[in-house]
C-alpha cells in the first residue's frame, strides 16, 4: 500500500503499543501536557532565546538576562517543577505513553539541575555568549514565520540589548580552555561580519539603510571591544584544562544518551564495530583495486597492507571533488536525485511541502562542525529548516583546503546530504514536529536524531541508491566508521588522557580521515563531551530494532511502514523504541 505524508501516521499507529484506552489515563495525560505547557511559559520568560529557537515568538523582542541571579532563577524553576511533578503525578494513573512523557520531562529537569551543579559554561566557555550576540537576531530574520515587519522590529529590540551581553561576558568569563577561546574569537569575527554585511542582505537592504546601519553601529563597536577582550585578556589566561575526567564523563554520557547501555559497553561495542567496518571496507577496496590501479599488484594481505589498500582507493575516489566556491552548490545538486530515489523505492513519505533550504554556513556559526541541520522549530512548524555547510576557513593553507575538499568529495557529499537532510535529520525532525506529544517535540533526544541519520546512510545504499557504485559504498562505510570512531575518541579524549598525536593516529591512521577533517574533529572533541557518542549509540539502537521487527514480520515487513512508525513517536530516547514499535 502507499502511505502518504501525515496520513502515514494513521497507518503507523498499527505498530504503536499501549495506546490509551481509558478516560482516566487520557485525563491524566492531559494534565501532564498542561503542566509542561505551564513550565514552558515560565522557562521562556526567563530564556527568550530558547523560546525563539523552539518556535514560540511571544518573547522575540527580549534577550536573556545572563546575570548570576537570573541564571539561578532558572535552576530554581527546574527544582520547583521537578518537586511538583513528583508530588502531583502518580505514574500509575497515566497511559504508557503518558508515563514515558513524564519520565522524559523528569529526566530533562534532573539533567538541567545536574549540569548546573557540575559545569559553569558562562565562566568557562566564551562560545556560549555568541548565541546571544547573533543567533537571536539571525533566527528572527531567517526562520520566524511572523510578518517581516514584526520580525525586523523584534530584531532591532534585541540588537539594542547586545552590548549588555558583552558587558556580562567581560564580568563573567574566567579561565576557559584555550580551544574554546580560540573558537569564540573566530565566531566573534564572524559576528562582526554579520552586523556589517549579512544583516543588510537578510533584511533586503543590499544598499545600506541609514537607520539600520545606525542601529548596527553600536553593536559592531561592542563586538570589536569583545574581540579585543578575548584576544588580549582571555586568551593569555586560557588553559589546556578541557578534559571533563572519567567520573563526570561516565555520568554525563549516561544522562545525555539515555540509551540503556553503559559507557564501558559503548566503548566495547565501538571498538568491535570499528574492526568489522574496516574488514568490510577492505573487501570493497580489493574489488575496486584492479580497475582503479590497473597493472599494480594489490598490497599484501595483512593489517598494514589492507589499510594501505583502503587508503589508496579512497584517495582515488576523493579526487572527484568540487572547489571551495562550489561546495554548497554541489550539495544542492545531490538533493533531486536523492528525493526521487526515496519516492520511487518507497523509503518513506517525504514532508510536503518541502521546507528545507541548503545554505552556506554563516561565519559566526562556524568552528564546531562542517555541516548542521537547523530544523523547523517544534512550536512553529511552518518555518523553514536550514541544511548548512561550512567551506574551509580562509586562514587554512592550500594543503589543508585540498585535504578538506578531498574529504568532502562528490560521493561523500551525497552521504552527507542523506544524513543531514533526506531522509536524515530534516525528514526525521519534520515527522517529529507532528508528533502529538509536546514534551517529545520539545525535549528531543540527540541520540535518536543522530542515530536515525547514521542509520539512513547504509539503508539508502542497501536499497539501491547509487546503483551499486562501489566508490560510493566505500565512502558510506568511511562516513560510518567516522561515527564509530567518534565514540572511541569521545571516551578516550575526556576519560583516558588521549593526546592530540594519538587522536590523529586514530582518525587518520585508523579511520582514514584527511588531515583537515581530523584536526577539526580533535578541536570539536575538546569543546564537547558525550555528544560525539550519540551517532554510534543511536545507530546501534535503530539497527537492532529493525532487525528485531523484520525478523518478527518476515515477508510482511514493509520498509516505509516501519520507518514511519519509528518516526511517528517523536524524537524520544531510543531505549523506549523496542516496546513502542512492535509486530502488529
Amino acid at each position: 500500500m502507499r502511505i502518504g505524508w501525515i496520513g502515514g501516521f494513521l497507518a503507523a499507529t498499527l505498530m504503536i503499543a499501549n495506546a490509551p484506552g481509558a478516560d482516566a489515563p487520557i485525563a491524566q495525560d492531559a494534565r501532564l501536557e498542561a503542566a509542561f505547557r505551564a513550565y514552558l511559559d515560565d522557562w521562556f520568560r526567563l530564556e527568550p532565546l530558547a523560546a525563539t529557537r523552539l518556535g514560540d515568538h511571544r518573547f522575540d523582542d527580549r534577550l536573556d538576562d545572563l546575570s548570576p541571579e537570573a541564571r539561578a532563577a532558572k535552576v530554581a524553576l527546574d527544582r520547583k517543577t521537578l518537586a511538583d511533578l513528583t508530588a502531583g503525578f502518580d505514574p500509575k494513573t497515566l497511559s504508557r505513553d503518558g508515563r514515558i512523557d513524564l519520565e522524559i520531562f523528569r529526566r530533562h529537569l534532573e539533567n538541567a539541575i545536574w549540569h548546573h551543579e557540575h559545569f559553569k559554561p558562562f565562566e568557562d566557555d566564551p562560545r556560549v555568549y555568541g548565541d546571544y550576540l547573533t543567533e537571536g537576531v539571525y533566527l528572527l530574520l531567517t526562520q520566524s514565520t511572523l510578518p517581516k515587519d514584526v520580525n525586523l522590529k523584534n530584531a532591532l529590540a534585541r540588537m539594542a540589548l547586545v552590548p549588555k551581553v558583552v558587558e556580562v561576558a567581560r564580568a563573567t568569563i574566567k579561565n576557559p580552555p584555550r580551544v574554546k577561546t580560540e573558537t569564540a574569537i573566530r565566531q566573534t569575527k564572524g559576528a562582526i561580519g554579520f552586523y556589517t554585511n549579512d544583516l543588510f542582505l537578510m533584511t533586503g537592504n543590499a544598499i545600506r539603510n541609514p537607520w539600520l546601519e545606525q542601529a548596527a553601529r553600536p553593536i559592531v563597536t561592542a563586538l570589536e571591544g569583545h574581540l579585543k577582550f578575548l584576544q588580549d585578556e582571555v586568551l593569555p589566561r586560557s588553559t589546556e584544562d578541557w578534559r571533563v575526567g572519567r567520573e563526570l564523563f561516565v555520568e554525563k554520557l549516561d544522562r545525555e544518551l539515555d540509551s540503556g547501555i553503559s559507557a564501558d559497553e559503548v566503548l566495547k561495542e565501538a571498538e568491535s564495530e570499528a574492526d568489522r567496518v574496516e574488514r568490510e571496507m577492505a573487501v570493497i577496496a580489493r574489488q575496486m583495486w584492479g580497475t582503479t590501479f590497473p597493472g599494480e599488484p594489490v598490497p599484501p594481505d595483512d593489517a598494514e597492507g589492507r589499510r594501505a589498500m583502503i587508503r589508496r582507493v579512497l584517495g582515488a575516489v576523493a579526487r572527484d571533488h568540487g572547489t571551495t566556491e562550489t561546495l554548497v552548490e554541489d550539495a544542492r545538486a545531490t538533493v533531486a536525485e536523492i528525493k526521487t530515489f526515496i519516492r520511487e523505492r518507497r523509503i518513506l513519505a517525504l514532508p510536503e511541502p518541502d521546507r528545507c533550504r541548503i545554505i552556506e554556513m554563516p561565519e559566526f556559526q562556524r568552528g564546531n562542525s562542517v555541516a548542521y541541520l537547523n530544523p523547523s522549530p517544534p512550536l512553529d512548524t511552518r518555518a523553514i529548516s536550514e541544511y548548512a555547510i561550512s567551506p574551509p576557513p580562509l586562514d587554512w593553507s592550500p594543503r589543508r583546503v585540498e585535504s578538506f575538499l578531498e574529504e568532502y568529495n562528490r560521493s561523500m557529499l551525497k552521504i552527507l546530504t542523506i544524513h543531514e537532510a533526506y531522509p536524515g535529520h530534516y525528514v526525521q525532525l519534520a515527522y517529529s514536529n507532528h508528533a502529538p506529544s509536546t514534551i517529545r517535540r520539545v525535549l528531543s533526544s540527540g541520540t535518536f536524531a543522530e542515530g536515525w541519520a547514521v542509520y539512513t546512510e547504509q539503508m539508502m545504499l542497501d536499497q539501491g541508491f547509487g546503483k551499486g557504485d562501489l566508490g560510493l559504498r566505500l565512502q558510506q562505510l568511511k562516513f560510518y566508521l567516522r561515527a564509530v570512531v567518534n565514540a572511541i575518541l569521545d571516551r578516550k579524549m575526556h576519560a583516558e588522557g588521549m593526546t592530540d598525536e594519538q587522536a590523529m593516529e586514530l582518525l587518520v591512521g585508523r579511520a582514514f580521515q584527511g588531515e583537515g577533517e581530523a584536526v577539526g574533529k580533535i578541536v570539536r572533541s575538546k569543546q564537547s563531551s558525550a555528544q560525539l557518542s550519540t551517532y554510534f549509540v543511536g545507530r546501534l539502537a535503530f539497527y537492532r530494532l529493525r532487525r528485531k521487527v523484520q525478523r518478527a514480520q518476515g515477508d510482511r515487513f514493509d520498509l516505509a511502514r516501519f520507518h514511519e512508525a519509528v518516526l511517528g513517536h517523536g524524537t524520544l530516547p531510543v531505549k523506549y523504541l523496542p516496546e513502542l514499535v512492535t509486530d502488529p
